[in-house]
C-alpha cells in the first residue's frame, strides 16, 4: 500500500500511530467515531481530573500495539501467522471495544438498560447488523468469509490460539495499552513496564499459544505489579465507586419516573431506559455527552431522589464518606449492618437511601488455563514468587454513609470484626 495513503495520529502514549488505508476506512465510520464520546474510565475524572481519555484513542493504541507485536512474531516465528490473519488481528484489536455503552463498564447494568447486554454481545450485534456502516466497511475489505474469521479471532474459536491471545488474554494488547494510557492520563505514578521488552520476549509455542522466554519474566512481573496497583489505587478508588453509584441511582430513579409517566427525557435516553427491543442503531446513539446532559438537568428536578443523586455529581458537596475499614468483608458488614442502620436513623437519615455499598470484586491472576506461559511450558506463577504473591482475588465491600455517621459506623464495624 502506498505510504502516501497512511495517516499519522499523534498520541501521548505511543507518539506516532500510523493508520494505513484499510484501518482508516474502519476508523472513519460513524460507529467507530462514536468512541470519541465514550470515556475510557467512566467517572474516574471525578478523582483524577485529567482522566478524560476515550475508548477511541485506546482502540487506536491497541491496534498499533497489535501491529508492532505481529511484526515481531513474524520475525521470530516466520510464517506461523498468515498476512490475512495478521490483518484481521489488527482489526480485532481496533474493534474490541465498539460495543461499550456510555460510561463504559459503569453502565453495564440491567437496572439501567431495559434491554441489557454485555458490551461484547453488543459488539457482535453491531457487526451483524446489515445496516451498520462498520459492518459494510468490513465486508468491502474482507468479505463475508473474512468477517466470519474476525468473529472467530474475537471469540477465541479460531484454531490458532495466538490470534485471539494477542487481543484477549492475560497479556494482550488491550491490557498493555490501557494500563500505559490510564497511568499517563490519571497521573498515577505506580510502577511501569517496557512494552517493547515484553514483546521481544514473546514467541508462538508449538501448541500455537503465546509464550514468554525466561529472559522476559522480569518485565512481565513489572507489568503484573503495575496492573495490581492500578486496580487498587485507580480502578477501585473509593471516589470512583461512589460517583458510579450516584450515576446508577440517578438513572434507576429516572427510569422509574419515566415508566410512571412523571419524567420526560430525551428520545435517546427514553429508549435506553424503556425499550426492551433496543436496536443497534438506537444503542449507538447513546454517548457520555447524552448521559451528562440528562444528569445535569436531573440535578434541578422536583423529584427529591432524582435531584439528590444527580446533584451530588453536579456540586460534590454533601457527598457520602467511605467507612475507613480496610478490606471490609461480607461477614463484618452484615454483623454491623443493623447497628449502622440504627445510627443513621437516630441521626435523621434514611438507611435505605444513605447506606451505599459497592462490591469490589476481581479475580486474581489466573494461572494455567488462562495464564501466562513460559517457554518451558510452565506458568509464570511457578517461576515467579512475585506473581505468586499477587494471585489472591479481590473481594470486599466499600461502605459509604453520611459524614456525621462515619465515625460511629466505623466503631460498629470494628466491634463486629473483633467478635468474629
Amino acid at each position: 500500500m502506498a505510504a502516501g495513503h497512511d495517516r499519522v495520529v499523534r498520541d501521548n502514549v505511543h507518539r506516532d500511530i500510523v493508520l494505513d488505508d484499510d484501518i482508516s476506512r474502519l476508523v472513519d465510520t460513524r460507529t467507530f467515531q462514536r468512541l470519541r464520546d465514550i470515556k475510557q474510565l467512566a467517572t474516574c475524572h471525578y478523582v483524577f481530573p485529567t482522566a478524560t481519555h476515550t475508548r477511541f484513542v485506546h482502540s487506536l493504541g491497541a491496534q498499533h500495539l497489535a501491529g508492532v507485536l505481529l511484526e515481531h512474531l513474524e520475525a521470530v516465528n516466520p510464517g506461523r501467522i498468515t498476512p490475512e490473519d495478521a490483518r484481521l488481528v489488527r482489526y480485532a484489536a481496533l474493534l474490541h471495544d465498539i460495543g461499550h455503552p456510555p460510561f463504559s463498564h459503569a453502565l453495564e447494568n440491567d437496572r439501567v438498560f431495559a434491554n441489557y447486554h454485555h458490551h461484547e454481545k453488543w459488539g457482535q450485534m453491531i457487526l451483524e447488523d446489515p445496516d451498520n456502516d462498520l459492518r459494510q466497511a468490513l465486508i468491502e475489505l474482507v468479505g463475508e468469509d473474512g468477517l466470519a474469521r474476525l468473529f472467530s479471532i474475537l471469540d477465541g474459536t479460531c484454531e490458532l490460539p495466538v490470534l485471539n491471545e494477542i487481543v484477549s488474554s492475560q497479556l494482550d494488547v488491550d491490557r498493555l495499552d490501557y494500563l500505559m494510557r490510564d497511568q499517563i492520563n490519571t497521573g498515577a505514578k505506580i510502577g511501569t513496564f517496557d512494552v517493547f521488552r515484553i514483546f521481544r520476549a514473546l514467541r508462538i509455542g508449538e501448541d500455537g499459544h503465546l509464550m514468554v522466554t525466561r529472559g522476559g519474566v522480569a518485565e512481565v512481573e513489572s507489568y503484573l505489579m503495575m496492573r495490581y496497583h492500578m486496580y487498587h489505587n485507580v480502578y477501585f478508588h473509593k471516589m470512583n465507586a461512589l460517583t458510579t453509584a450516584y450515576v446508577i441511582r440517578a438513572l434507576v430513579r429516572a427510569r422509574e419516573l419515566v415508566l410512571e409517566g412523571t419524567l420526560t427525557v430525551s428520545v435517546r435516553m427514553n429508549r435506553m431506559l424503556t425499550d426492551e427491543n433496543l436496536s443497534v442503531k438506537d444503542y449507538l446513539a447513546l454517548t457520555d455527552s447524552l448521559i451528562h446532559a440528562e444528569l445535569s438537568a436531573f440535578a434541578t428536578h422536583d423529584d427529591r431522589l432524582l435531584s439528590k443523586w444527580a446533584g451530588m455529581l453536579a456540586s460534590r458537596s454533601g457527598m457520602h464518606k467511605s467507612v475507613r475499614v480496610r478490606n471490609l468483608t461480607e461477614v463484618a458488614y452484615w454483623g454491623a449492618r443493623d447497628t449502622i442502620e440504627q445510627i443513621l436513623t437516630d441521626a435523621g437519615h434514611d438507611p435505605e437511601e444513605d447506606m451505599i455499598t459497592t462490591r469490589v470484586s476481581k479475580e486474581g491472576y489466573r494461572p494455567y488455563t488462562d495464564g501466562i506461559q513460559i517457554e518451558d511450558g510452565r506458568d509464570i506463577i511457578e517461576v515467579s514468587e512475585l506473581v505468586a504473591s499477587i494471585t489472591a482475588p479481590l473481594n470486599h465491600i466499600l461502605l459509604f454513609v453520611p459524614e456525621d455517621c462515619r465515625e460511629a459506623a466505623e466503631n460498629a464495624i470494628n466491634e463486629a470484626m473483633a467478635g468474629e
